[in-house]
């Protein structure tokens, strides 16, 4: 079950809320094959104007075709595609203007000069030189590339290459981007930085799609997650719906001596032994049992505990365990 977004983004002080009667993204029936391997089977999703969307699947699973056709770099078999209302062939120009797009792969001059990348991206949607070198300039600010522009692309280090391709993707003012593993290679204070920004585009009212293979960012950045397995979605809820897939808590209690049986007190949580008995996982389900309970039993059963862990639900474990089954979540 999908659920759309309430909450309402504000520019200039006026709610976007009123302007979104139409999804930024509609997929029906999408179908892609190559030959006779079927890459996409059947695709319905609908992303909201305003939504921070995450795409997750392992590779192979469809995802690239998938921003290809909605950018027009590959043609559908079957299906509708719709972006803000502009059908991706019947109105591709104005599809294609809608969505800016940060590929995986760097794909540009590497002896160009910074300031001249966005530039001649802006052209291609018709934007004046002079307007194209404003809008890159602020952005270059943004991103902390000002001090580069007049470098060769060749010499910045991948961090920045990510940024700039960023910078690309925006010049044009976009009302939706496309990020295809933005923090893909950079270190962990570049990742921060690059969420932040993101964070702020999506606050302003860009509507965002993105692609990770690092599960955490999507469990940080997005509103929304589907997950798509074989060229099929096989979820897509609210990140905190799927969260709710797997058990509320868990605790994991470490012993000194190896323990044989679960005790009887302790059977109710569904608890099991681990590591050869020196470990026991309980899980909480916290509609049934409160957390002080599940302490007193715990002490009750006197075991002989040296640690104790709490273990929180991470999106990971959703996407391994609906990837594995291949099942679908209604």
């Amino acid at each position: 079950m999908m659920h759309r977004i309430a909450k309402a983004k504000v520019i200039n002080g006026m709610s976007m809320k009123s302007s979104m009667s139409k999804p930024a993204i509609s997929i029906k029936g999408l179908t892609k094959n190559y030959g006779e391997f079927e890459a996409l089977k059947g695709i319905d999703l609908e992303i909201e104007q305003g939504e921070f969307f995450g795409l997750l699947g392992p590779n192979g699973a469809g995802k690239t075709t998938m921003i290809k056709i909605l950018t027009g770099l590959a043609d559908k078999t079957s299906g509708e595609v719709k972006v803000m209302g502009y059908d991706v062939v019947g109105d591709y120009r104005d599809a294609r203007a809608q969505i800016g797009l940060m590929p995986q792969e760097f794909n540009f001059d590497a002896f160009l000069k910074l300031k001249y990348l966005p530039v001649f991206n802006a052209g291609f949607f018709g934007i004046p030189k002079d307007e194209a070198e404003r809008r890159a300039e602020k952005l270059f600010k943004e991103l902390e590339l000002i001090e580069k522009r007049e470098s060769q692309i060749r010499a910045l280090s991948g961090g920045q290459k990510r940024r700039a391709m960023i910078v690309r993707a925006l010049v044009h003012g976009p009302k939706i981007i496309i990020l295809d593993e933005p923090t893909a290679g950079v270190d962990v204070e570049i990742r921060h930085s690059m969420w932040k920004f993101i964070k702020k585009l999506n606050e302003e009212g860009v509507t965002v799609l993105l692609t990770t293979h690092y599960i955490e960012e999507a469990q940080e950045l997005c509103d929304r997650v589907a997950i798509i397995n074989h060229g099929k979605i096989i979820a897509c809820d609210r990140t905190s719906a799927l969260m709710g897939l797997l058990e509320d808590e868990a605790l994991l209690l470490h012993f000194d001596k190896r323990q044989s049986a679960v005790p009887e007190v302790l059977q109710k949580y569904n608890a099991r032994l681990e590591n050869k008995g020196m470990a026991m996982h309980i899980a909480i389900n916290t509609a049934k049992h409160s957390y002080k309970d599940v302490i007193d039993d715990i002490a009750k059963a006197r075991l002989p505990i040296v640690s104790m862990t709490s273990m929180e639900n991470k999106l990971e474990e959703v996407f391994l365990k609906l990837t594995k089954r291949g099942g679908e979540h209604e």
